[in-house]
């Protein structure tokens, strides 16, 4: 008998499944985001139906991982939602950084969120763990793809109050908004573009760093502050390293991971990487398929 387990990735901007059958993967689908943080319980239910209605039935078990999760009830409530598609399924919730951890082949070790949210997760791999960060957006998500863009709005809005001609992230990030002046900028982040459409915008901060200062400024504060948040988690656990940054930036902006190495070197902790794969594929290393485990 075949066993199925269905994997899922529910980001902030999409949630993407993986079919994994005797622990080889061999289907996916992707939809928009399925975090209640982020949409609607309707627009979530929808989200799921289509994952699930791509990747197929007769699930045996399922592992979501999704920001959020940081009580027993956000995992409830997750998993009253996915039950409905995977009947007789044993369901499975966890906080998103877990995946990239497992995705990472790291039993012990520390993941680092850095996409349209932020948070750090990390385990000894003998039942001590820690986080930090991933309060969401209100609250925190330092370093994350919409605090970028939230800083470099305000970041235009104070030379505007100062009575400083726009610079060049101004002007980079207007022309993106499709924008002329920056006290437009105030009724389009407060509009309904929605947090998606802001962390997008993280691109504009990352891409101008290179020849701009106050873009270089921006993305060394979200590195310190991304390592501050490491630095906790390590001391709570007593963890060296590895260091596996996921999420939209942490796996693609290999500025962000150098800066962060270098950070965190200087306490100790070595092995930052970006993460190589799908964070979604870390659901087979903690349904126990996968055992080529990298310990710390």
């Amino acid at each position: 008998m075949t066993d199925v387990l269905i994997g899922l990735d529910i980001g902030g901007s999409k949630t993407r499944a993986v079919r994994f059958e005797d622990g080889v993967p061999v289907g996916e689908a992707v939809a928009g985001s399925a975090n209640v943080q982020n949409v609607s319980r309707a627009e979530a239910a929808e989200a799921l139906a289509k994952v699930f209605a791509a990747v197929g039935a007769g699930a045996h078990r399922v592992v979501a991982g999704a920001g959020g999760i940081d009580t027993a009830d956000d995992a409830g409530a997750l998993v009253s939602l996915i039950a409905p598609l995977a009947p007789g399924a044993r369901i499975e919730a966890v906080h998103d950084s877990r995946l990239i951890l497992a995705a990472g082949r790291a039993g012990s070790g520390i993941a680092v969120i850095i996409g349209t949210g932020s948070a750090v997760w990390g385990t000894d791999g003998a039942g001590s763990e820690a986080r930090a960060g991933g309060w969401g957006y209100l609250l925190g998500d330092e370093g994350s793809g919409y605090w970028l863009a939230r800083e470099a709005v305000r970041h235009a809005l104070r030379r505007r109050d100062q009575g400083l001609e726009p610079d060049g992230l101004t002007r980079a990030l207007l022309a993106d908004c499709g924008l002329s002046k920056p006290v437009e900028l105030i009724a389009a982040f407060h509009g309904g573009a929605g947090r998606a459409y802001w962390a997008q915008r993280s691109r504009v901060v990352i891409d101008a760093a290179g020849s701009d200062p106050a873009a270089a400024a921006l993305l060394e504060e979200a590195i310190a502050e991304l390592s501050q948040l490491i630095v906790l988690v390590a001391r709570r656990i007593g963890s060296s390293g590895p260091v596996i940054l996921g999420g939209s930036i942490g796996a693609n902006v290999p500025r962000m991971a150098q800066g962060i190495a270098a950070e965190v070197a200087a306490h100790g902790i070595t092995g930052v990487r970006p993460l190589d794969r799908a964070p979604v594929l870390g659901a087979a290393f903690l349904a126990g398929w996968e055992a080529d485990r990298e310990q710390a």
